[in-house]
């Protein structure tokens, strides 16, 4: 438990300093961004996340919406449901979320229900993030549930990753447009 001067207490009466909580932080990004280029890797939006509990790892996931022809399969969704399997509850109340991006409506909407304890994102979406850039669906008052947010962490890297993915996704669409055009031309003659 946190208390207000940043620290970690054990019960053995060790205190960690929020140094140690940052490092472990990043490691848990870090995990995060592996699976970001999984997903990436795999064509799909480069986005991971990962949930933990007492600082081990108890949900994976990686955007897998191409994959499984499903809107829902976020990075997010799926390490909700995959923690949510590995506890025996939905209700992830000492958990927290690790993820690339700020999460959509959907994925802070699922936050809030599974009542996860703290987000924690790398890099903002000005279009759809529901963590405070469009809106801020984790902590809105007229909700049940508000989770403590933490917004930057290692955001270049995840930034970094998402515009490269989607700078080779447009050459590739222009290539492609290109060929079409070569075709058509083609075949008119």
């Amino acid at each position: 438990m946190r208390n207000v001067a940043g620290f970690v207490k054990y019960n053995a009466g060790l205190t960690l300093s929020v140094d140690f909580l940052a490092r472990d932080d990043e490691a848990f990004m870090r995990e995060a961004l592996r699976l970001a280029q999984k997903a990436g890797a795999a064509k799909e939006v480069p986005v991971g996340a990962v949930i933990t509990r007492d600082g081990r790892i108890v949900g994976r996931g990686y955007n897998q919406v191409e994959l499984l022809k499903d809107a829902t399969a976020h990075a997010e969704i799926l390490a909700i449901t995959q923690a949510s399997a590995a506890l025996g509850d939905w209700r992830l109340t000492e958990c927290e979320l690790f993820v690339t991006k700020e999460p959509c409506p959907m994925c802070a909407g699922a936050a809030v229900h599974a009542r996860l304890k703290r987000v924690i994102f790398g890099c903002p979406d000005a279009r759809a993030g529901a963590a405070g850039s469009l809106i801020n669906l984790l902590q809105m008052p007229g909700l049940n549930h508000r989770c403590d947010v933490r917004s930057g962490l290692l955001a270049e890297e995840c930034a970094s990753l998402l515009r490269s993915f989607f700078a080779q996704r447009r050459r590739a669409d222009q290539g492609s447009e290109a060929a079409t055009r070569n075709d058509i031309s083609s075949a008119a003659d």
